[in-house]
């Protein structure tokens, strides 16, 4: 397949899943940085392939073929992301880019051989769930935004869902990972902002980071 044949169904299928927006040609178009017209047309080959299906008007839906092209891409994406990260210690915004490009450049055999290498990883640096080798994601999320959490209650950081650079670097000099320990102290609804303490440091956040900052409450 075509990077942009995997990029296409990829964005699809993230979009669909991430519920960042619907998945009309339009915003498809938006997301990949192509004209309507590119995506439109592409929506149509893809649908006479049997990886999509296309309406005029309509959001585009992946069919089973579709949703296991792009399962299998993700999979390598945040193999490479776990494997850079572990290996080279590079950021979350360097591991994502790297992997961007390598996704379409690993066969399957690879990409098992790096899963095994791993130690067969459920999770990539981010907290994003890695399918398995037959294209399923196994792990259960329950998960939620920061922004919906409760006062006074303490989570575990589970996804940073961005592939923002600037996201990352402030996430970073601020001890937002993957896995760390945080306390809401306050949710102020009105102004849509999250109060937290992480290590000793209080951080204000405003929507556009704590709706993409996901949890899990601590134990």
């Amino acid at each position: 397949m075509s990077v942009a044949t995997e990029n296409f169904v990829k964005a699809i299928y993230k979009s669909k899943v991430n519920d960042v927006t619907n998945t009309k040609p339009g915003n498809i178009a938006k997301l990949l940085g192509v004209s309507n017209a590119a995506a439109t047309d592409m929506a149509k080959n893809l649908a006479a392939k049997n990886l999509i299906n296309y309406e005029k008007y309509k959001a585009l839906e992946l069919t089973k073929e579709g949703e296991k092209l792009a399962l299998k891409v993700i999979r390598k994406h945040r193999l490479w992301e776990a494997f850079l990260h572990k290996t080279f210690d590079m950021s979350l915004h360097e591991i994502h880019r790297e992997a961007e490009l390598l996704e379409h450049e690993t066969s399957d055999f690879l990409a098992n051989k790096i899963s095994a290498y791993l130690g067969n990883p459920k999770f990539d640096p981010h907290g994003d769930p890695i399918p398995n080798s037959n294209g399923e994601i196994t792990t259960l999320d329950t998960s939620i935004a920061l922004s919906k959490t409760k006062e006074n209650n303490t989570y575990i950081i589970s996804r940073l869902m961005s592939d923002d650079k600037e996201f990352f670097d402030f996430c970073a000099s601020n001890q937002i990972k993957y896995g760390n320990e945080i306390k809401v102290i306050k949710q102020f609804e009105k102004n849509k902002m999250t109060q937290i303490q992480i290590n000793s440091n209080t951080i204000l956040l405003n929507e556009e980071f704590s709706k993409i900052i996901y949890v899990n409450e601590a134990n």
